[in-house]
Protein backbone atom coordinates (compact mmCIF):
# COMPACT_ATOMS: atom_id res chain seq x y z
CA UNK A 1 0.00 0.00 0.00
CA UNK A 2 1.39 3.41 -1.02
CA UNK A 3 2.43 5.76 1.72
CA UNK A 4 0.89 9.24 1.99
CA UNK A 5 3.19 12.16 1.20
CA UNK A 6 1.34 14.42 3.65
CA UNK A 7 3.46 15.25 6.65
CA UNK A 8 1.84 15.06 10.07
CA UNK A 9 0.59 18.45 11.32
CA UNK A 10 2.20 19.75 14.47
CA UNK A 11 -0.13 20.38 17.39
CA UNK A 12 -1.26 24.05 17.63
CA UNK A 13 -0.23 25.01 14.07
CA UNK A 14 -2.91 26.49 11.76
CA UNK A 15 -4.54 24.10 9.37
CA UNK A 16 -3.44 24.28 5.75
CA UNK A 17 -5.36 23.36 2.66
CA UNK A 18 -4.56 22.55 -0.95
CA UNK A 19 -4.36 26.23 -1.98
CA UNK A 20 -1.82 27.36 0.61
CA UNK A 21 1.45 28.55 -0.90
CA UNK A 22 4.84 28.50 0.70
CA UNK A 23 6.04 31.77 2.23
CA UNK A 24 7.98 33.80 -0.37
CA UNK A 25 11.66 34.30 0.17
CA UNK A 26 12.71 37.90 0.99
CA UNK A 27 13.62 39.85 -2.12
CA UNK A 28 16.33 42.41 -2.61
CA UNK A 29 14.97 45.95 -3.29
CA UNK A 30 15.06 46.85 -6.95
CA UNK A 31 13.87 49.74 -9.10
CA UNK A 32 12.10 52.51 -7.22
CA UNK A 33 12.52 50.84 -3.86
CA UNK A 34 16.29 50.88 -4.32
CA UNK A 35 16.13 54.51 -5.58
CA UNK A 36 14.27 55.61 -2.45
CA UNK A 37 17.32 54.86 -0.38
CA UNK A 38 19.51 57.15 -2.44
CA UNK A 39 20.32 60.57 -0.94
CA UNK A 40 18.05 63.43 -2.07
CA UNK A 41 19.16 65.39 -5.11
CA UNK A 42 20.09 69.07 -4.76
CA UNK A 43 16.73 70.02 -6.31
CA UNK A 44 14.79 67.91 -3.81
CA UNK A 45 16.86 69.19 -0.90
CA UNK A 46 15.89 72.73 -1.86
CA UNK A 47 12.17 72.02 -1.45
CA UNK A 48 11.24 70.49 1.90
CA UNK A 49 8.57 70.85 4.55
CA UNK A 50 10.25 73.96 5.96
CA UNK A 51 9.53 75.75 2.69
CA UNK A 52 5.74 75.32 3.07
CA UNK A 53 4.31 78.58 4.40
CA UNK A 54 1.11 78.82 6.42
CA UNK A 55 -0.27 82.35 6.13
CA UNK A 56 -2.67 83.46 8.83
CA UNK A 57 -5.06 86.32 9.32
CA UNK A 58 -5.00 88.86 6.48
CA UNK A 59 -1.42 88.16 5.43
CA UNK A 60 -2.53 86.19 2.32
CA UNK A 61 -4.40 89.27 1.09
CA UNK A 62 -1.33 91.48 1.33
CA UNK A 63 0.88 88.83 -0.28
CA UNK A 64 -1.50 88.14 -3.19
CA UNK A 65 -4.04 90.99 -3.51
CA UNK A 66 -4.87 89.91 -7.05
CA UNK A 67 -6.60 86.82 -5.70
CA UNK A 68 -9.12 89.02 -3.91
CA UNK A 69 -9.53 92.24 -5.91
CA UNK A 70 -8.10 91.25 -9.28
CA UNK A 71 -4.78 93.07 -9.11
CA UNK A 72 -3.27 96.34 -7.94
CA UNK A 73 -4.25 98.61 -10.83
CA UNK A 74 -6.74 101.48 -10.85
CA UNK A 75 -9.73 99.20 -11.24
CA UNK A 76 -8.65 97.06 -8.28
CA UNK A 77 -8.01 100.15 -6.17
CA UNK A 78 -11.54 101.43 -6.70
CA UNK A 79 -12.92 97.99 -5.91
CA UNK A 80 -12.07 98.78 -2.28
CA UNK A 81 -14.63 101.58 -2.33
CA UNK A 82 -17.18 99.28 -3.99
CA UNK A 83 -16.87 96.78 -1.17
CA UNK A 84 -17.43 99.39 1.53
CA UNK A 85 -20.41 101.07 -0.12
CA UNK A 86 -21.91 97.65 -0.90
CA UNK A 87 -22.07 96.95 2.84
CA UNK A 88 -24.00 100.18 3.34
CA UNK A 89 -26.26 99.36 0.39
CA UNK A 90 -27.02 95.96 1.90
CA UNK A 91 -28.36 97.73 4.99
CA UNK A 92 -30.55 99.90 2.75
CA UNK A 93 -31.81 96.91 0.75
CA UNK A 94 -32.67 95.13 3.99
CA UNK A 95 -34.76 98.15 5.01
CA UNK A 96 -32.53 99.35 7.84
CA UNK A 97 -30.86 102.39 6.22
CA UNK A 98 -32.34 105.30 4.32
CA UNK A 99 -29.22 107.30 3.45
CA UNK A 100 -25.53 106.80 2.69
CA UNK A 101 -22.91 109.52 2.81
CA UNK A 102 -19.73 109.42 0.69
CA UNK A 103 -16.94 111.92 1.43
CA UNK A 104 -13.63 112.29 -0.41
CA UNK A 105 -10.97 114.12 1.56
CA UNK A 106 -7.90 115.97 0.29
CA UNK A 107 -5.51 113.68 2.20
CA UNK A 108 -6.64 110.60 0.25
CA UNK A 109 -9.17 109.25 2.74
CA UNK A 110 -12.65 108.18 1.67
CA UNK A 111 -15.48 107.93 4.19
CA UNK A 112 -18.68 105.93 3.80
CA UNK A 113 -21.38 106.41 6.44
CA UNK A 114 -24.84 104.89 6.71
CA UNK A 115 -27.71 105.04 9.18
CA UNK A 116 -28.24 101.29 9.35
CA UNK A 117 -28.11 98.94 12.31
CA UNK A 118 -24.38 99.29 12.87
CA UNK A 119 -21.83 96.47 12.91
CA UNK A 120 -22.24 94.35 16.06
CA UNK A 121 -19.71 95.18 18.77
CA UNK A 122 -20.46 92.55 21.41
CA UNK A 123 -17.94 89.70 22.01
CA UNK A 124 -17.99 87.03 19.34
CA UNK A 125 -19.10 83.57 20.59
CA UNK A 126 -16.18 81.83 18.85
CA UNK A 127 -13.62 84.46 19.90
CA UNK A 128 -14.80 85.75 23.30
CA UNK A 129 -11.79 88.06 23.68
CA UNK A 130 -12.60 89.92 20.46
CA UNK A 131 -15.55 92.06 19.47
CA UNK A 132 -17.62 91.05 16.47
CA UNK A 133 -16.38 94.24 14.80
CA UNK A 134 -12.74 93.16 15.09
CA UNK A 135 -13.56 89.66 13.86
CA UNK A 136 -15.33 91.07 10.81
CA UNK A 137 -12.50 93.47 10.02
CA UNK A 138 -9.60 91.06 10.56
CA UNK A 139 -10.94 87.64 9.49
CA UNK A 140 -11.63 86.38 5.99
CA UNK A 141 -15.06 84.82 5.45
CA UNK A 142 -16.52 86.44 8.55
CA UNK A 143 -19.78 88.35 8.25
CA UNK A 144 -23.54 88.23 8.51
CA UNK A 145 -24.27 87.60 4.83
CA UNK A 146 -24.00 83.84 4.97
CA UNK A 147 -27.24 83.70 6.98
CA UNK A 148 -30.34 84.51 4.94
CA UNK A 149 -32.16 85.49 8.14
CA UNK A 150 -29.93 88.57 8.40
CA UNK A 151 -29.56 89.55 4.73
CA UNK A 152 -31.88 88.17 2.06
CA UNK A 153 -29.77 89.85 -0.64
CA UNK A 154 -26.26 91.23 -0.55
CA UNK A 155 -23.49 92.50 -2.79
CA UNK A 156 -19.72 92.49 -2.60
CA UNK A 157 -17.58 89.49 -1.76
CA UNK A 158 -19.95 88.03 0.83
CA UNK A 159 -17.93 88.17 4.02
CA UNK A 160 -14.53 88.72 2.39
CA UNK A 161 -14.88 92.30 1.21
CA UNK A 162 -14.43 94.61 4.16
CA UNK A 163 -11.62 92.52 5.68
CA UNK A 164 -9.81 92.74 2.34
CA UNK A 165 -10.29 96.51 2.34
CA UNK A 166 -8.82 96.60 5.83
CA UNK A 167 -5.83 94.50 4.79
CA UNK A 168 -5.05 96.72 1.79
CA UNK A 169 -5.54 100.05 3.58
CA UNK A 170 -2.74 102.04 5.13
CA UNK A 171 -5.22 103.08 7.82
CA UNK A 172 -8.86 102.26 8.41
CA UNK A 173 -11.07 103.80 11.07
CA UNK A 174 -14.49 102.48 12.07
CA UNK A 175 -17.18 104.16 14.13
CA UNK A 176 -20.34 102.31 15.12
CA UNK A 177 -23.36 103.95 16.70
CA UNK A 178 -25.46 101.21 18.22
CA UNK A 179 -27.78 101.14 21.21
CA UNK A 180 -27.37 104.91 21.66
CA UNK A 181 -23.64 104.40 22.25
CA UNK A 182 -20.72 105.31 19.99
CA UNK A 183 -17.82 102.86 19.55
CA UNK A 184 -14.57 103.21 17.56
CA UNK A 185 -11.58 101.14 16.51
CA UNK A 186 -8.53 101.86 14.34
CA UNK A 187 -6.60 99.48 12.09
CA UNK A 188 -3.38 99.82 10.11
CA UNK A 189 -2.60 97.43 7.26
CA UNK A 190 -5.14 94.95 8.59
CA UNK A 191 -4.01 94.92 12.21
CA UNK A 192 -5.85 96.59 15.10
CA UNK A 193 -4.01 99.47 16.76
CA UNK A 194 -5.89 98.89 19.96
CA UNK A 195 -9.04 97.40 21.37
CA UNK A 196 -12.55 98.59 20.66
CA UNK A 197 -13.19 101.87 22.49
CA UNK A 198 -16.44 103.20 23.89
CA UNK A 199 -16.54 106.88 22.93
CA UNK A 200 -19.73 107.84 24.73
CA UNK A 201 -23.44 108.28 24.30
CA UNK A 202 -24.92 108.91 20.87
CA UNK A 203 -28.68 109.13 21.41
CA UNK A 204 -29.44 110.66 18.00
CA UNK A 205 -27.14 108.56 15.86
CA UNK A 206 -26.98 105.04 14.55
CA UNK A 207 -25.13 103.16 11.82
CA UNK A 208 -21.57 102.55 10.65
CA UNK A 209 -18.85 104.95 9.47
CA UNK A 210 -15.79 103.58 7.65
CA UNK A 211 -12.91 105.93 6.83
CA UNK A 212 -9.93 104.45 4.98
CA UNK A 213 -6.96 105.23 2.75
CA UNK A 214 -5.38 102.71 0.33
CA UNK A 215 -1.90 101.47 1.17
CA UNK A 216 0.85 102.85 -1.14
CA UNK A 217 2.93 99.76 -0.33
CA UNK A 218 0.34 97.74 -2.27
CA UNK A 219 -0.81 100.12 -4.99
CA UNK A 220 2.29 102.31 -5.35
CA UNK A 221 2.84 105.79 -3.98
CA UNK A 222 1.87 107.45 -7.27
CA UNK A 223 -1.35 105.48 -7.77
CA UNK A 224 -2.80 104.88 -4.29
CA UNK A 225 -5.38 107.66 -4.60
CA UNK A 226 -9.01 107.44 -5.59
CA UNK A 227 -10.24 109.39 -8.61
CA UNK A 228 -13.21 111.68 -7.91
CA UNK A 229 -14.80 111.00 -11.33
CA UNK A 230 -14.86 107.28 -10.73
CA UNK A 231 -16.07 107.42 -7.12
CA UNK A 232 -18.77 109.94 -8.11
CA UNK A 233 -20.12 107.68 -10.86
CA UNK A 234 -20.00 104.59 -8.65
CA UNK A 235 -21.95 106.35 -5.90
CA UNK A 236 -24.55 107.64 -8.36
CA UNK A 237 -24.99 104.20 -9.93
CA UNK A 238 -25.82 102.72 -6.52
CA UNK A 239 -28.62 105.25 -6.10
CA UNK A 240 -30.06 104.24 -9.49
CA UNK A 241 -29.97 100.56 -8.54
CA UNK A 242 -32.13 101.08 -5.46
CA UNK A 243 -34.63 103.91 -5.48
CA UNK A 244 -35.27 103.71 -1.75
CA UNK A 245 -31.92 105.13 -0.69
CA UNK A 246 -30.52 108.65 -0.70
CA UNK A 247 -26.77 109.00 -1.33
CA UNK A 248 -25.05 112.21 -0.30
CA UNK A 249 -21.86 113.08 -2.14
CA UNK A 250 -19.15 115.45 -0.92
CA UNK A 251 -15.62 116.04 -2.25
CA UNK A 252 -12.78 118.33 -1.25
CA UNK A 253 -12.59 121.20 -3.79
CA UNK A 254 -8.81 120.81 -4.25
CA UNK A 255 -9.38 117.32 -5.65
CA UNK A 256 -11.61 118.70 -8.41
CA UNK A 257 -9.09 121.05 -10.01
CA UNK A 258 -9.28 120.36 -13.74
CA UNK A 259 -12.03 117.78 -13.28
CA UNK A 260 -15.23 118.33 -15.23
CA UNK A 261 -18.68 117.05 -14.39
CA UNK A 262 -18.06 116.37 -10.69
CA UNK A 263 -19.62 118.79 -8.18
CA UNK A 264 -18.36 119.49 -4.69
CA UNK A 265 -21.69 118.37 -3.23
CA UNK A 266 -24.59 116.43 -4.65
CA UNK A 267 -27.52 114.34 -3.44
CA UNK A 268 -28.68 111.30 -5.38
CA UNK A 269 -32.21 110.04 -4.93
CA UNK A 270 -34.03 108.31 -7.77
CA UNK A 271 -37.41 106.94 -6.65
CA UNK A 272 -37.92 105.35 -10.06
CA UNK A 273 -34.64 103.47 -9.92
CA UNK A 274 -33.49 102.19 -13.31
CA UNK A 275 -36.38 103.88 -15.11
CA UNK A 276 -34.99 107.22 -13.93
CA UNK A 277 -31.60 106.21 -15.29
CA UNK A 278 -33.06 105.40 -18.70
CA UNK A 279 -34.94 108.69 -18.74
CA UNK A 280 -31.76 110.62 -17.92
CA UNK A 281 -29.52 108.68 -20.29
CA UNK A 282 -31.61 108.12 -23.41
CA UNK A 283 -32.28 111.03 -25.75
CA UNK A 284 -35.86 111.56 -26.92
CA UNK A 285 -36.50 109.80 -30.23
CA UNK A 286 -38.41 111.82 -32.83
CA UNK A 287 -41.24 109.73 -34.29
CA UNK A 288 -41.57 109.91 -38.10
CA UNK A 289 -45.36 109.68 -37.95
CA UNK A 290 -48.24 111.30 -36.12
CA UNK A 291 -49.87 109.19 -33.42
CA UNK A 292 -53.23 107.77 -34.46
CA UNK A 293 -56.07 108.32 -32.03
CA UNK A 294 -59.41 106.59 -31.81
CA UNK A 295 -61.52 109.64 -32.86
CA UNK A 296 -60.16 110.06 -36.44
CA UNK A 297 -60.47 106.33 -37.00
CA UNK A 298 -64.15 106.35 -35.97
CA UNK A 299 -64.82 109.30 -38.29
CA UNK A 300 -63.17 107.53 -41.22
CA UNK A 301 -65.22 104.41 -40.61
CA UNK A 302 -68.46 106.42 -40.39
CA UNK A 303 -67.85 107.96 -43.86
CA UNK A 304 -67.65 104.54 -45.50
Amino acid sequence: MAKSLKKPQKPGSPAKDLFDLPDPAPRRPVGRAREARRPASPAEAGYTAKHIEVLEGLEPVRRRPGMYIGGTDEKALHHLFAEVIDNAMDEALAGHATWIEVVMEADGFVTVTDNGRGIPVDPHPKFPKKSALEVIMCTLHAGGKFDSDVYETSGGLHGVGVSVVNALSERLEVEVARGQTLYAQVFERGKPKGALKTIGRAPNRRGTKVRFRPDPQIFGAAHARFKPQRIFKMARSKAYLFGGVEIRWSCAPELLAGVDGVPVEETFHFPGGLSDYLTASCRPIATPFRPVTAAPMKAACARR
